[in-house]
């Protein structure tokens, strides 16, 4: 696809950064929910850390989004598509999906049966990452361009990390005062809540019928899908503990070889693929089945650059995907109470984050890719850092708030700059699906060690653990000048 050929970039009209600001709402509020949250819930209800470290594992769920893209980008949910679309439909689907989740994650407090505990944290997990599939298809569509995406995705993210940081903060206060379970019910209708004003949105242009039958029928849909959801969460989880358990995997065991072992096995298999695929012609390409077109085009225009593209991105993000894991746990180890970082989060965070997001936002549309990106890991490493400083220092709530703030700017500033990079790597016609598998490949790698946070910090302490992972943030830096030379091929569409 030339550059000729690309959708021209649609001025953002009153309203839409607003839109894309209550989207982030809604895909943020419950990720700390199944993650950082979940697992200080977890500590407090006396969980060995090693077992924590392996719920880090829910969050690689989001990171395989890319086998169910296709379906965001072809069909939408019954009911709903006929009035609001495709995009939006899936939309609606996650919101209820993502209430029921949290109010199911509430009722299995204290945490006696882990199993349930996971059941529900995977069902959060799925549809928050159904929500976003939806959101960034719709969002570069609409804003193909980095001049247009830079404003968009500011907004975006500040919604999302507004709420990220309000609502972790917000279950910790109440939680504190009146229990984990109302702590979790709490977002449960706020997540309930913003389910109305999308529904009260316009009629897509190309959409038809009333409004009230499409929600009578998309409601009775999105049951059927969480049903479905439900069977597919039970079959797999039985076999994945069956098969940990007979090849000796336990609370106790050194999972970090296994770990590195299937990392690998993405990068030999593209290795593998790539030659076949550039091989091919454009016809031929965009001839291939709709479900591998999008990723196929992927690899046909950046050839053996898809390999160097794809470990600079599984890097950047590394430290703070780790940091986040224990961050919490971390922190109350220290001896600060629920309260102490509840206020921590809800104040500081929320401030620092905004404000790295904007800046994030602001310099990657002005600034050349590489130097908004190198910026990003130096700050995200500084947040790392943080955390090794705070432990060793005596309880201070404004320690506690410095690191946290920290750690939050260098968050939110890389995050932002990442989401304009990976949006202008992909080709709008594919748009979801190539976001979708960039974004999701970026937390692969990130998500399957962070299960193994919890051994290591168990083995070195939390200040080698903290030490590692900004390392792991500066590294990145590595893969920046083959990175920006990367080009794509012209051609497929």
């Amino acid at each position: 696809m030339t550059g000729a050929d690309r959708p021209q970039a649609i001025a953002a009209p009153p309203g839409r950064l607003a839109l894309f600001a209550l989207l982030g709402v809604c895909a943020g509020l419950p990720f700390y929910l199944f993650s950082t949250v979940l697992s200080l819930r977890l500590a407090q209800n006396g969980v060995p850390i090693a077992v924590i470290g392996f719920f880090a594992w829910v969050s690689l769920l989001p990171t395989f989004k890319f086998l169910w893209a296709p379906i965001v980008d072809r069909f939408g949910v019954p009911g709903f598509a006929r009035f609001y679309g495709r995009r939006r439909s899936w939309i609606l689907a996650g919101q209820l999906g993502i209430a029921a989740s949290i109010t199911g994650l509430a009722l299995t407090h204290p945490d006696r049966s882990l199993t349930a505990t996971a059941f529900w944290a995977l069902a959060l997990a799925f549809w928050t990452t159904m929500l976003e599939i939806a959101v960034d298809g719709w969002r570069i569509e609409l804003a193909p361009d980095a001049a247009t995406q830079g404003p968009i995705v500011a907004a975006n993210i500040w919604g999302y990390r507004g709420a990220m940081v309000a609502v972790g903060s917000g279950v910790l206060l109440v939680a504190e005062r009146a229990g984990w379970a109302a702590g979790y019910l709490i977002p449960a209708a706020v997540a309930l809540a913003a389910f109305v004003p999308i529904a009260a949105t316009r009629r897509d242009a190309a959409g038809e019928g009333g409004r009230v039958p499409a929600l009578a029928k998309g409601l009775a849909a999105s049951a059927a899908l969480f049903a479905g959801l439900a069977l597919v969460i039970a079959i797999a989880g039985s076999a994945l503990l069956a098969l940990a358990a007979a090849i000796g995997i336990g609370a106790n065991s050194n999972v970090t070889p296994w770990l590195l072992g299937l990392a690998l096995v993405p990068f030999l298999a593209m290795a593998l693929a790539i030659p076949a695929i550039r091989r091919r012609s454009p016809e031929a390409i965009a001839a291939s089945g709709a479900p591998m077109r999008p990723y196929l085009d992927l690899f046909w225009r950046y050839g053996f650059a898809a390999i160097t593209l794809l470990a600079f991105v599984s890097l950047y993000r590394m430290g703070d995907v780790l940091a986040l894991t224990l961050a919490k746990p971390f922190v109350a180890a220290l001896g600060y109470s629920l309260g102490a970082i509840g206020l921590a989060d809800g104040i500081v965070a929320l401030a620092a984050s905004m404000a790295g997001v904007a800046a994030g936002g602001l310099l990657a549309a002005r600034w050349p890719a590489g130097s908004t990106l190198a910026l990003g890991a130096l700050l995200a490493a500084i947040g790392n850092f943080a955390f090794v400083w705070l432990g060793a220092r005596p309880l201070s709530a404004p320690a506690l708030w410095l690191a946290t703030g920290a750690d939050q700017f260098g968050n939110g500033f890389a995050g932002a700059a990442f989401v304009v990079y990976l949006s202008l790597l992909v080709n709008p016609v594919h748009a979801a699906a190539q976001y979708a598998f960039l974004s999701g490949f970026a937390f692969l790698l990130p998500r399957l060690l962070a299960g193994g946070a919890g051994s290591f910090a168990a083995a070195h302490g939390y200040s080698a653990f903290f030490l590692m992972a900004g390392t792991l943030s500066l590294a990145a830096l590595l893969f920046l000048p083959p990175v920006l030379r990367a080009r794509p091929r012209e051609g497929v569409a």
